[in-house]
């Protein structure tokens, strides 16, 4: 049976996903993905199929290199401690489903806040206008929002060393990047796998999940990029404040995205699993 605090928080994803279900696009969002579904579908379907395959494989080389880094080892420390300040024999990542619905979201909040001030400061410093800085933005946000991903899960219980956790982990980081519009297909998606899992250890599911309607936030990046060169030189005092506010506000809205969104899947699988049955 839910605890109070259980079922205010389940209250919260519904609405939350009520929210997300009921978002109506706009003409100039339908236009401008119709115009860039048009636009991919001039290349080969062969050039198109190796292009989604090379960001694919990007994204898992990237995920895994993330997951065997020391500053993640050190942050999955870092949880644990948190953890044992709530229950002291907090021993493993798994074991963290031992605390409350409170204690497991003021430890995800911790990770939550951090990687938004990362996001912001980021984008403050692309946002200088530097070639080579303007260049890692999008590599470095990956990184960041990827990274936020497996900590959140990690709180929640789930460490990213099995298939099926990877694979939930990128298409969380897939959903929550996709435009406003197909959040739901991407929330759909990630629920699905939950109902049709085995043993959570295999994934049975697709794992080619980049598609053209996902080329919308990278070209956001980009067009973000543009109006940072475009600014860069309006200068006050010799800072150039107009384009770092642009860098750090558009990365620190990105992440704000991914983590909302991840929060509400990992908050959500919490609650599933521990009660069952819950829709």
């Amino acid at each position: 049976m839910l605890t109070v605090r259980e079922k205010k928080t389940w209250e919260e994803i519904l609405e939350w996903e009520h929210q997300l279900f009921s978002y109506d696009s706009n003409d100039f969002e339908r236009t401008f993905e119709k115009w860039l579904e048009q636009s991919f579908s001039m290349l080969p379907e062969k050039i198109q199929q190796q292009f989604f395959s090379l960001l694919d494989n990007w994204l898992f080389h990237l995920h895994s290199m993330i997951q065997g880094s020391q500053l993640q080892i050190d942050a999955k420390e870092r949880i644990l401690t948190a953890g044992r300040i709530f229950n002291s024999n907090i021993e493993t990542v798994e074991e963290l489903t031992k605390l409350n619905i409170d204690q497991l979201q003021y430890i995800a909040n911790q990770q939550i806040t951090r990687h938004r001030f990362y996001s912001f400061a980021q984008g403050g410093v692309s946002g200088t206008g530097g070639t080579l800085l303007l260049g890692a933005d999008i590599p470095a946000m990956a990184i960041i929002n990827l990274r936020v991903i497996q900590l959140i899960g990690m709180t929640y219980g789930h460490e990213v060393n099995t298939p099926f956790e990877m694979m939930a982990s990128l298409k969380v980081f897939h959903g929550a990047t996709l435009p406003a519009r197909l959040k739901k297909e991407g929330w759909q998606v990630l629920k699905k796998d939950l109902e049709d899992a085995d043993d959570f250890y295999f994934y049975n599911g697709d794992d080619e999940f980049m598609t053209v309607p996902w080329l919308e936030q990278p070209l956001k990046q980009l067009l973000k990029c543009i109006v940072i060169v475009l600014c860069r030189k309006r200068l006050f005092q010799g800072i150039p404040f107009i384009s770092m506010a642009v860098g750090a506000g558009a990365n620190y809205q990105l992440t704000r995205n991914v983590t909302e969104f991840a929060h509400k899947y990992y908050q959500y699988r919490f609650l599933l699993e521990k009660h069952g049955g819950l829709s």
